[in-house]
């Protein structure tokens, strides 16, 4: 018995023909980069609902992490300008553990220890300087960017410490 011939033309385009490709930019946006439930940067902490700090904690934590999860990997191959780096190393490794803690329990003082890199970074350009091929334009860029960060530190503590008194179910479906 001879087998069907199947068409050579892909089922998602058939599915498709007729209709035009719908890319609207807003929708796309609002959905992966800026959704008010998932991303409420500009929302005051005691206006956040308990998923949205839940959001935000978890955002902070997963960069934080990787952040210094690399960076304390690196410094362990001898990264870093002045060397003996293996203090630097540890610091970065028990913010990364912080880190992974505030992702599962959104502890205040896990909070605390991760918003702290900003300032660590800050002192350490104090003390070491920065890297010989950075130019002041860079150096001024890469503090402004610390002081930034630094602020948005004040923020997550203060997210972490007002989640037990916020609205809404206890954890994100």
């Amino acid at each position: 018995m001879p087998r069907a011939r199947r068409s050579r033309r892909p089922r998602h385009s058939a599915q498709r023909r007729g209709r035009q490709l719908d890319l609207d930019w807003e929708k796309l946006v609002k959905r992966y980069v800026w959704n008010d439930e998932r991303t409420p940067y500009f929302t005051r902490v005691a206006n956040l609902s308990r998923r949205q700090a839940h959001y935000e904690l978890f955002g902070y934590a997963l960069f934080v992490g990787v952040l210094s999860g690399v960076l304390s990997v690196a410094l362990l191959q001898g990264g870093a300008p002045h060397g003996g780096t293996e203090g630097v190393s540890l610091y970065a490794f028990t913010v990364c553990c912080a880190a992974i803690l505030l992702g599962a329990t959104q502890h205040p003082w896990a909070a605390f220890w991760c918003s702290s890199a900003p300032l660590a970074a800050l002192v350490y350009f104090m003390f070491y300087g920065f890297h010989s091929n950075l130019g002041l334009l860079d150096q001024i860029v890469l503090v402004v960017v610390m002081l930034l960060w630094l602020l948005y530190a004040r923020r997550v503590v203060a997210v972490a410490h007002a989640l037990p008194g916020l609205p809404g179910p206890a954890a994100p479906d």
